[in-house]
């Protein structure tokens, strides 16, 4: 008969809090959303600017989560700091909407982006299984990405030490990649002159899309209201890819000294991958140019706005090592990936593991095996995202889970006003920077962003309010069975 614990075991210290921060952020991102981000603002300038506000944002939130973490040092995190400061309901909603699309979203498309990098060295993974007419397409690397889920989800219900050695080692070895990925990008950029050339019109902004009547690219100049309602809706793939950070709070039952080391872990992660963002974008400047011809035969004429199958990094990095970059970027994002969506899954399920405690998840999640691990909380999470994998639509995965996320934050750092209010005296062995304006401020940026979102892209960010809503009559209905 398996032993069943009762208690999560305090064993992670802050380096492994620190990079599973850092390894949940990093994903395939950082490789690929700058493509598209050149097409919608068209300038060196802009781009750079968003991924600076980028990572103000991120780091904005990750001080003001920082007081939080120290007052409720518990499993589930800001599941946690949503209850406490604005009821069950509430929390329910977003532990609901991370189940549904949040963690799970993220960890089937960062699962389908492994696979279309194995797909490099494996090309028959790219092999069609099944099509419904011109919308739906099944390929084998849909099933690569489902197992690559399960067996990390198999991993870490061997134990937390099982999940924390993967993170450290892949965090590690994709953080040094990336430095010199930059450091090498940088020197050999800078003897080309195509840093200076982007910058020569930095801030001259444009807008390129495909016009589906002509069958052609077109190439807009855009400013004022309209620069500002592209950079607001292309932030959301900036956005993306520094998302993730709040993954420590889930897991602080099984952090040492958590009020001392989850808001240090916050920092330190979340200001490491910032810092190495924007230094791959001036990586990537100094090496391609920004604007450029899909009809080009070379990396240098489809620049970054039209990088090859939009691997902006693969096309960067042919500029340094030549005809072998497509393979080693390949590698590189299969190693950041695999790392990132191990830090997913490792951390996702103690979130549904503290709902089950409250009685708003399935009562079985909130059960430790022989290896005290919510096993049963990690395999209905990885069944629902093996599920949605089955979409392979990456952007859709992202643009729902990104604005969903986005809401949250807002709240949850909303929650800190509410509860200095609510509750004065309550220790806080940390305190917020900057509070408060600092919290003020990314409400408001958040604020905003979330509005341009839901102007610019009402379909996609309109069905992440749905889902969100739909917890409600969800919510009441397992209030009426458990009552």
């Amino acid at each position: 008969m398996t032993e069943e614990k009762t208690e999560l075991k305090r064993s992670l210290g802050l380096l492994d809090a620190t990079m599973i921060v850092a390894g949940s952020m990093i994903g395939s991102g950082i490789f690929i959303v700058s493509t598209y981000m050149a097409r919608d603002v068209g300038s060196a300038g802009y781009l750079l600017l968003i991924w600076i506000v980028t990572g103000l944002i991120t780091l904005a939130a990750a001080l003001s989560y920082g007081e939080l973490a120290g007052m409720m040092p518990h499993a589930g995190g800001q599941y946690v700091y949503i209850q406490r400061a604005f009821g069950q309901l509430t929390s329910f909603l977003y532990g609901w909407t991370v189940f549904t699309v949040i963690q799970t979203g993220v960890i089937a498309a960062v699962g389908v982006a492994f696979a279309k990098y194995t797909a490099v060295f494996f090309p028959g993974l790219n092999r069609v299984i099944l099509q419904i007419g011109e919308s739906y397409t099944l390929n084998f690397g849909h099933l690569l990405a489902i197992a690559i889920i399960v067996f990390l989800t198999f991993v870490n219900s061997r134990g937390i030490q099982k999940g924390k050695t993967i993170q450290l080692f892949f965090t590690s070895a994709k953080l040094l990649a990336l430095f010199a990925l930059i450091v090498l990008g940088i020197a050999v950029g800078l003897k080309s002159g195509t840093l200076a050339e982007n910058f020569s019109n930095a801030w001259e902004a444009s807008s390129t899309y495909f016009d589906n009547e002509k069958k052609e690219w077109i190439v807009v100049p855009i400013a004022g209201f309209a620069l500002l309602g592209a950079m607001g809706a292309t932030v959301i793939n900036s956005l993306f890819s520094s998302d993730a950070w709040n993954n420590v709070t889930f897991i602080a039952a099984e952090i040492k000294d958590p009020k001392r080391n989850i808001p240090r872990s916050l920092f330190l992660g979340t200001f490491i991958v910032t810092i190495l963002y924007i230094m791959a974008n001036v990586a990537y400047l100094a090496l391609l140019p920004l604007t450029g011809d899909p009809s080009a035969d070379s990396v240098l004429g489809q620049g970054m706005q039209f990088a090859s199958n939009d691997r902006v990094g693969t096309a960067a990095a042919s500029m340094i090592f030549g005809d072998t970059a497509t393979v080693m970027m390949a590698a590189l994002i299969m190693i950041s990936t695999f790392g990132c969506n191990n830090g997913l899954i490792l951390s996702g399920a103690r979130l549904y593991y503290a709902m089950a405690k409250d009685g708003l998840f399935f009562k079985k999640a909130g059960v430790l095996n022989a290896k005290q691990v919510p096993a049963f909380a990690l395999t209905i999470q990885c069944v629902w995202s093996s599920v949605l994998c089955l979409s392979g639509q990456y952007g859709l995965l992202l643009e729902y889970s990104t604005f969903a996320a986005l809401l949250f934050y807002i709240v949850t750092i909303y929650g800190i006003f509410v509860l200095r209010k609510k509750e004065p005296d309550t220790e806080r062995p940390y305190k917020a920077f900057g509070y408060p304006v600092i919290p003020a401020l990314y409400i408001l940026l958040a604020l905003a962003i979330c509005a341009d979102l839901l102007y610019y892209k009402p379909l996609s960010t309109g069905l992440g309010l749905l889902i969100v809503f739909l917890g409600i009559p969800v919510y009441y209905l397992t209030q009426r069975k458990t009552g």
